[in-house]
């Protein structure tokens, strides 16, 4: 269950493409609110992708431990990206993966990929603060 996507979610167009047990794939179209220079995505469209992907793989990982992830109000402390090469115009996935969640902080790395998911476009790590009511 993917639960309290920002709104900059819906700006993207990000969409769920993957979930059945799994933390989900999202993908985000090519389209005119994503161009950066002609052609290409704009960094910030990649880099708001990577974090509500990192976003959805923390819910999904709060939810799977038994608690309620909708509860929990999650603060980033910092992200780090890395652009590995030009997006395109063509689809972009993305997917994020808990490498540790503790109880106050949760460390998440998340990657975007357009035709081969083990040909990223970029990867980011992100650190979050959990604040459990």
């Amino acid at each position: 269950m993917v639960i309290g996507l920002p709104p900059y979610a819906a700006i993207l167009g990000v969409a769920i493409e993957a979930e059945d047990g799994a933390p989900p794939i999202l993908v985000m179209p090519f389209a005119n609110d994503v161009v950066g220079r002609p052609g290409f995505l704009h960094g910030g469209a990649i880099s708001g992708l990577l974090e509500v992907a990192a976003i959805a793989a923390l819910y999904h990982a709060l939810n799977a431990e038994g608690g309620d992830g909708a509860s929990a109000r999650i603060k980033p402390v910092n992200v780090t990206v890395d652009f590995m090469r030009g997006g395109r115009d063509k689809p972009t996935r993305a997917a994020g993966v808990v490498t540790r969640l503790g109880t106050r902080v949760a460390n998440v790395e998340a990657t975007a990929w357009q035709d081969e998911r083990d040909k990223p476009i970029a990867a980011a790590r992100m650190n979050y603060l959990i604040v459990r009511d």
